[in-house]
C-alpha cells in the first residue's frame, strides 16, 4: 500500500524542482549517488507542489530510467505534478507515450525547442514557423489527458498563435529577467513579462515560469508578473541544497513564493 502523505501547502505558484542537476552529479561516478529519486522525494516531503525533469537524448543528467521510476514515485505523491519537458520532435514523444502505455502519471509536458547538442534551453518555439509541427503533437499529448505548456519568449504577439497551436499553458524563458535582474533595465524587462502574461490570459492561456529563477530574483518576478500558475526551477535550488538541504531550500523558495504575492 502506498504511504499517505499530507497534502501539499496551497500557493498562488506552485514550485516544480527540476532534479536534472542531482542527476548530472550522479553520472560522474557509477555509484548511484546522489540518488534522484531521494532528492524527487525529499523536495515532496519539504512540500513542492511538483517535480520537472527534462530528459535530453545524450542523457548527461536525466536518463531514460529516471524518468520512470519517478513517474512510479509519484503515484504515491497524487496531489503533486510529474512535468515531463523536452523536444517533441526529438525523444519527448516517446517518454509521453511509454508513461501513458505503462499507466504511470504525466500531468504536464512542456515542449522545449532545443537542439540536440545544445548546452541549456535559451529560446522560445517561433509563430508562424513552428505551429505546423507542434499542433498534431500538442493533440496527440491531449489525447492522453496530459496538459501542454510551450516554452516561450516573453512576446505579447506570440500567445494567440500560442493558443491557437492546442497550448493549454506557456512557460516563460525568464533568462533575460534574470540578466536584467539588479540593473537599471530590469523594470522594462520586467514589463515585458507582465504584458506577455496579461497577453496570454487574454487568450485563454495559463502561465508557467522558469530559467535562472533564485531566491534573489523570484519574489519580485512574481509580484510585477501576473498570474503565474507554477515555476520550474533546478539549477539554483539544487545548489542551494547543497549548502542548504533540500528542506530547509524547499521552504526557502515557497516563501519566495509567498512573498510575491500580488493581488493582480
Amino acid at each position: 500500500m502506498s504511504p499517505v502523505h499530507a497534502p501539499a501547502p496551497r500557493y498562488r505558484t506552485a514550485l516544480s524542482v527540476n532534479v536534472n542537476k542531482v542527476a548530472l552529479l550522479r553520472n560522474t561516478r557509477h555509484l548511484g549517488i546522489p540518488d534522484v529519486l531521494r532528492a524527487a522525494e525529499l523536495c515532496l516531503e519539504a512540500g513542492a507542489q511538483g517535480i520537472t525533469v527534462h530528459p535530453r537524448p545524450d542523457e548527461r543528467h536525466i536518463r531514460e530510467a529516471d524518468v520512470y521510476e519517478l513517474a512510479a514515485l509519484m503515484k504515491d505523491w497524487p496531489d503533486r505534478e510529474f512535468n515531463v519537458e523536452g523536444n517533441p520532435l526529438q525523444n519527448l514523444m516517446d517518454f509521453v507515450r511509454n508513461l501513458s502505455a505503462r499507466g504511470l502519471p504525466l500531468h504536464q509536458c512542456t515542449f522545449v525547442p532545443d537542439g540536440e547538442n545544445q548546452f541549456t534551453s535559451d529560446h522560445g518555439w517561433q509563430f508562424p514557423d513552428d505551429a505546423a509541427r507542434l499542433e498534431p503533437l500538442i493533440a496527440e499529448v491531449h489525447k492522453r489527458g496530459v496538459r501542454v505548456s510551450l516554452f516561450m519568449d516573453p512576446l505579447p504577439e506570440a500567445m494567440a498563435a500560442a493558443k491557437e497551436a492546442g497550448a493549454d499553458r506557456v512557460e516563460l524563458y525568464t533568462e533575460t529577467y534574470a540578466r536584467a535582474w539588479n540593473t537599471p533595465d530590469k523594470d522594462k524587462v520586467l514589463e515585458q513579462f507582465a504584458h506577455t502574461a496579461r497577453a496570454a490570459a487574454a487568450v485563454g492561456l495559463g502561465v508557467n515560469a522558469g530559467h535562472d529563477l533564485n531566491r534573489d530574483n523570484l519574489a519580485e518576478f512574481l509580484q510585477a508578473v501576473p498570474g503565474v500558475l507554477e515555476v520550474s526551477i533546478g539549477h539554483a535550488l539544487i545548489a542551494d541544497a547543497l549548502e542548504l538541504g533540500y528542506n530547509a531550500t524547499v521552504a526557502a523558495y515557497l516563501r519566495c513564493i509567498d512573498n510575491g504575492f500580488s493581488p493582480e
